[in-house]
Order: C-alpha cells, then sequence, then structure tokens
C-alpha cells in the first residue's frame, strides 16, 4: 500500500506543469520549481532567471499582482503550499513576539499571550483582518525592537549551549564505547593467555598440579565476579552522580533569560498589546562606601566639634617639617584619636548596665530562690559602683589630659 501511494505521489510530481512555460516534469525530469513567500505561486526556475534576473517584477501567474524579487525565491519543503505557507507566517511572527515564560507575573499571563499569538497567526494564515493584525505587529516590533533582538540572543545562545550539550554527550558515549571494547578485547586476550597457560600446565605436570590449577582457576573465578559487582557498583554510583549534577544545573538560575536582564523599552512599548508583563525595576544606584557602615562619623561627634588647628608647642613645628609630612602624616588623624579617646566614656554608664543586668539576673532566678537569699539580693552591693566610679575617674582624667594637651 505504501508503495503505491509513493507511486502515485510520485506520477503526481512528474506531473507538475509550469503556469508560465507550461514546461512539464513529465518531459523535463531535471525540472526544479521554486516560490516565493510573497504570493506561493510555484514556477520552475528557467522561468525564474528569465523574468527576475533583470530586477523586480510582477508575477506572471494570472491574477497575481504582487512584485517579486528573484533573491526570495526558494525550493518547497513541504508538498502543501498551504502548510508551507502557515509555517512561514508562524516563524516571522513567533520571531516578533518572542516573549518568555519569566517575563510574565504569572502561568495564566502566559497562557493568554500564547492564545494571543495563535490567534494573530490565525487571522493571517485565514486572512481575517490582515491590515489590522499587521500594523499592530509593526507597531509592536518597533517599540519593542530591543527586547526582541535580546530574546532573540537568548534563544540562539540557548540552542548553541544545546548542541554543545548534545556533541559533549555522544563524545562521552563514543569514550565508553571505545573503553568498553578496549576491556572486552583485554578480557580476551587475557582469558586465552590463562587457558594456554593451564594446559601447557596440566600437559607438562602431574595430579597434585592438576589440583593447584583447579584451585587457582576457582579462585580466578570468585575475583572476577567480585570485580564485575564493583564495577557496576561504580556505574551505577557515577550514573547516580551524574544525575544529581544535571538536576542541580537544571534548578540553579539561568545566565541568561532573566526577567530583570531585558531592555527598559520592553514592558512599556509591549502594555498596547500585551497584558500581564512583569514590570521591570530599575536598581537603584549604589550609595558611596561608608567604612563606619552608617556609625557616625568622626567629624559628627556629639561632643566636640573637630578643628583644622590646635595650637600646640610640640606640634607647631611638625606642621611645618617636610620630614614628618612626607610620609603622608596628617596631624588631623592626631587630633580625631585624641579627642575620640578623650570623650570615648561620655554617654555610657555602666552603673545602670551593671544594675539591669543583676534585675534581670535575679528575676530569673526568682522562682527558686529562698526569701533570705532575695533579701540579700536587694541589698545593694558595695562594689556595684565600683566601675562606674573608675571609668568616670578614668574619663576626668582623659578629659584633664586633653586639656594639658592643647
Amino acid at each position: 500500500m505504501s508503495s503505491r501511494a509513493n507511486g502515485s505521489r510520485q506520477n503526481g510530481d512528474d506531473d507538475e506543469v509550469c503556469p508560465v512555460c507550461k514546461s512539464s516534469r513529465y518531459l523535463n525530469p531535471d525540472m526544479r520549481f521554486l516560490i516565493n513567500p510573497e504570493c506561493y505561486h510555484k514556477m520552475c526556475e528557467s522561468c525564474v532567471d528569465r523574468i527576475f534576473s533583470s530586477g523586480p517584477a510582477p508575477c506572471p501567474v494570472a491574477g497575481c499582482r504582487k512584485t517579486l524579487r528573484k533573491n526570495k525565491f526558494r525550493k518547497q519543503t513541504f508538498g502543501d503550499l498551504a502548510v508551507e505557507r502557515e509555517v512561514d507566517i508562524r516563524k516571522r511572527v513567533m520571531g516578533i513576539l518572542n516573549r518568555r515564560e519569566d517575563e510574565f507575573d504569572n502561568k495564566r499571563a502566559w497562557d493568554d499571550f500564547l492564545e494571543q499569538r495563535e490567534e494573530i497567526i490565525a487571522n493571517l494564515v485565514y486572512e481575517t483582518d490582515v491590515a489590522k493584525t499587521e500594523a499592530q505587529l509593526a507597531q509592536y516590533s518597533a517599540a519593542n525592537s530591543a527586547s526582541i533582538r535580546h530574546n532573540k540572543d537568548l534563544a540562539r545562545q540557548e540552542y548553541a549551549s544545546f548542541e554543545q550539550h548534545q556533541s559533549e554527550e555522544q563524545e562521552e558515549l563514543r569514550r565508553r564505547r571505545e573503553a568498553a571494547r578496549q576491556d572486552y578485547e583485554n578480557e580476551r586476550k587475557a582469558k586465552l593467555a590463562s587457558r594456554e597457560d593451564i594446559i601447557s600446565r596440566l600437559v607438562t605436570g602431574d595430579a597434585a598440579d592438576a589440583a593447584a590449577v583447579a584451585r587457582e582457576s576457582e579462585k580466578a573465578h570468585q575475583l572476577k565476579k567480585s570485580s564485575a559487582r564493583r564495577s557496576e557498583e561504580e556505574r551505577i554510583k557515577r550514573k547516580q552522580a551524574a544525575l544529581r549534577a544535571a538536576e542541580t544545573a537544571g534548578k540553579g538560575p539561568l545566565a541568561t533569560g532573566a526577567a530583570g536582564s531585558v531592555p527598559g523599552n520592553a514592558a512599556a512599548g509591549g502594555a498596547g498589546l500585551i497584558k500581564g508583563l512583569r514590570k521591570i525595576k530599575t536598581p537603584e544606584p549604589e550609595k558611596p562606601y561608608d567604612p563606619f557602615a552608617g556609625a557616625a562619623t568622626l567629624n559628627s561627634r556629639d561632643y566636640y566639634k573637630l578643628q583644622e588647628q590646635y595650637p600646640s608647642s610640640y606640634l607647631d613645628p611638625l606642621r611645618e617639617d617636610a620630614r614628618v609630612l612626607a610620609g603622608g602624616y596628617d596631624l588631623r588623624e592626631y587630633y580625631e584619636r585624641t579627642l575620640l579617646e578623650a570623650f570615648a566614656g561620655l554617654g555610657c554608664f555602666v552603673g545602670e548596665e551593671v544594675t539591669a543586668r543583676e534585675k534581670l539576673g535575679s528575676a530569673s532566678s526568682s522562682s527558686m530562690a529562698t526569701p533570705s537569699a532575695q533579701r540579700m539580693s536587694a541589698k545593694p552591693s558595695p562594689t556595684s559602683s565600683l566601675p562606674a566610679k573608675r571609668r568616670a575617674h578614668g574619663t576626668e582624667s582623659k578629659a584633664q589630659d586633653s586639656d594639658d594637651l592643647f
């Protein structure tokens, strides 16, 4: 039945006639027919060369008024011209409306986009509102040229990555087959050598040698079985590791295709035709580096204000000494450090912190403490204010030292 169908199809191809010169493939088997995507009228290659070699010309088929160019003619891929036309339209529309799923807010918006794209393709295929549909496509293409080009680049990169992955898999399969063939060849040679050795020993030996040979053969057989089992376990482990690595690579974020990397006119320009696109968030500009991580800088202290210069009989000569300043030494750093050390204790009350900590500890242990222990803990400790006194005394001494210095 298939041969009959093929024969009828071949006879149909032989009966093809050029609508221009009326030549038949039956009389000229080497005749090639070409089509043009503008009107999809089929004509022979000689007519194309004769009519369109000098430049664009109207289609010679009766009733067709479209202007054709020679460089647009190509060989027909499908047997049905309707299928050929639909494939070309689908390829053109999907090249323009090449949105990706990660550019939409949810799955429903992505499905609506796919349905809208199929409606546009159906309108062009069945010639329904062609002018309006073409105007929408042209407007969308002009407003979203950057995003269309970006998505095309992503598609090319994905296809190149897929091709590379396929070639790597084929190369790995070839290496495995080569390794398996080499192992089989080595095993066959080893088996032949062992058999020859056993035969030679049996020929030249006695009954004891025969028993020893039998034991060695049994031992080698057991070792071979254990080695085969270990190799099979290792193969399974390698396969599981490869599957885990593939799953990890699949769950990872793609270096390409993120919605945030689409150019800015993607969402703004496509809002009229495509709904549900994810809004692109423009990243905030990076703030200047703050070495104090948000804390107040040395120049904005609450207890002092740094001045450009302080009178000092020791520091005044250094300010004019080139030997001191040549290495980058700055007296303002010395002023900042000295004042910071002098006023470091202000605003920090150690006594209050110790009292609060003692109250917190006594409250947590009150359920297990005895009444006498609670009364003892309520009494003020004679040493509780000692750190505060020492800190206040240290602060006063530092402030006095800074007064003496300046």
